[in-house]
């Protein structure tokens, strides 16, 4: 897969305002409305067949792809698993070294690299992205999601564990029913957006039974060339027994074989 806009291949050598300069570009170049090639109301995952879409596996069906991280000492692992009908049709890794330390906010400048080496290894070109980080809910509306989907040009959804900015429209901190979804709206701490902006939403996928216990819900945002809620369909759509939505649940497992690998050279 080939990289389209290589002007956004995010550069570690930048200086912080640099970094945030880049952002506010891809921000800028990011589309938070659906331009896509399939039907998001066909994509379903079941999780004892592990079957995606209607019966039969056929070039027309959607390729969903899953992207997730590891790190060994100083490198960095990345594992793009990509799934057509549920079953692996393409998985690939690479590594690649890490050259600066985690900043909230400048996710990409440390593991977009390795994340972009790694689609460059792909022989299929997905419908759709899953990356596990933030989209548009990022505080210049250009998450990992967003900096990978532009350079790309793919779409893609942002699906992160942890709120990192914007101001939920009801409290996160109960127990949510799953499929309840609460809207993300940007806040003072999106500087690129107006307050009251849709940015995402916190998609409740997996609850426990218990009274005494809960799940927190998943961040999930637009990236690139889809909107806030069809980046919660896609989500809804692709999750099995897991919190996790079915393509990052297997690049996190592909992640952590190749992390394994890498550990015992």
């Amino acid at each position: 897969m080939e990289i389209v806009r290589p002007e956004f291949v995010p550069d570690p050598s930048l200086a912080r305002d640099e970094m945030a300069a880049l952002q506010r570009d891809i921000a800028e170049a990011a589309v938070f409305e659906d331009d896509i090639s399939f039907d998001v109301a066909s994509l379903r995952i079941d999780s004892d067949q592990r079957t995606l879409g209607d019966a039969g596996t056929t070039d027309a069906t959607p390729l969903v792809a899953g992207v997730d991280q590891a790190f060994v000492g100083d490198r960095a692992v990345s594992a793009v698993v990509v799934l057509r009908d549920g079953e692996v049709v393409d998985e690939v890794t690479a590594v690649e070294p890490v050259t600066v330390p985690y900043i909230p906010g400048l996710l990409a400048f440390r593991e977009g690299g390795v994340i972009l080496a790694a689609f460059e290894k792909l022989t299929s070109s997905p419908d759709v992205v899953l990356v596990d980080g933030s989209g548009r809910i990022h505080y210049r509306e250009a998450g990992l999601a967003t900096h990978i989907g532009v350079a790309l040009d793919v779409p893609t959804v942002g699906v992160a564990k942890n709120l990192l900015c914007g101001a939920p429209r009801a409290s996160l901190d109960r127990k949510l029913p799953v499929g309840e979804r609460i809207g993300i709206e940007a806040d003072a701490d999106v500087e690129t957006a107006p307050d009251g902006t849709l940015i995402g939403y916190a998609v409740q996928t997996r609850q426990y039974d218990s009274p005494n216990r809960h799940i927190n819900p998943l961040i999930v945002s637009p990236g690139h060339r889809v909107s806030a809620a069809t980046a919660a369909d896609v989500v809804a759509a692709t999750v099995t027994d897991y919190k996790l939505p079915e393509p990052t649940r297997l690049a996190d497992r592909a992640a952590d074989a190749a992390k394994d690998a890498v550990e015992s050279t």
